[in-house]
């Protein structure tokens, strides 16, 4: 007899292989109709990396100003502490938004390429002439070999988001609970690793958004 445990883990699997399954079917769905009107994997592939890369933009100059008002905050004496709290608190829930749409928009990427190189490499089987086989499995390789550089740097910058969001949360916190002067003094302490983590978080954003500009140069 199978224990409850056992049952409980089985069922899990399966509604996870449903729901990959359901998922699969709507992507391809999705891409069947949008190529009816017009807008191929290709084209698609193209908006949403523009996307991931305005996503990246927007980031960028919403984690510089949390840098900017954290730094306003450390360096006032007489700060009203309870507006300070508010002002660095929904700074920081700005810039979870902003991390979680470059997050997004980096899976919309993926999918996207997954479903296009997919359908590539099937296609290459329907010529007839091995020439234009041989041309077109260069350029499928050059466009792959594209697309990982491009998503490895893409990566780099969302995973540097995260050191970023734990500092600035950290302080936040701290700061609500505990608003008197030596919080502020606490602050100060704080704002070089802040402000060292998101000039590294800059630079990996501005990489992948070189990157992005890169690839979509090569794939038009």
């Amino acid at each position: 007899m199978v224990s409850k445990v056992k049952k409980n883990v089985l069922f899990s699997l399966f509604m996870m292989v449903c729901f990959m399954l359901i998922f699969s079917g709507c992507s391809k769905t999705y891409y069947s109709a949008m190529e009816k009107v017009g807008n191929h994997k290709r084209d698609i592939m193209v908006d949403r990396v523009e996307n991931a890369r305005d996503s990246q933009s927007a980031a960028q100059e919403q984690f510089k100003s949390a840098l900017e008002q954290f730094d306003s905050v450390v360096q006032l004496k007489d700060t009203d502490l309870k507006r300070a709290y508010d002002s660095l608190s929904s700074e920081y829930d700005k810039s979870e938004d902003a991390a979680e749409k470059v997050s997004d928009r980096i899976e919309s990427v993926e999918s996207v390429a997954e479903a296009l190189f997919d359908e590539w490499e099937d296609e290459l089987e329907q010529y007839q002439s091995k020439d234009l086989r041989r041309v077109s499995k260069e350029q499928l390789k050059s466009t792959q070999s594209k697309y990982k550089e491009m998503l490895i740097s893409m990566k780099k910058a969302e995973e540097s988001m995260e050191p970023v969001l734990r500092l600035f949360k950290d302080n936040v916190l701290f700061l609500k609970h505990n608003l008197n002067a030596q919080a502020i003094g606490s602050l100060q302490g704080e704002f070089a690793n802040l402000k060292d983590e998101i000039h590294n978080l800059l630079q990996k954003m501005n990489a992948a958004i070189e990157s992005s500009n890169s690839f979509i140069a090569e794939i038009q």
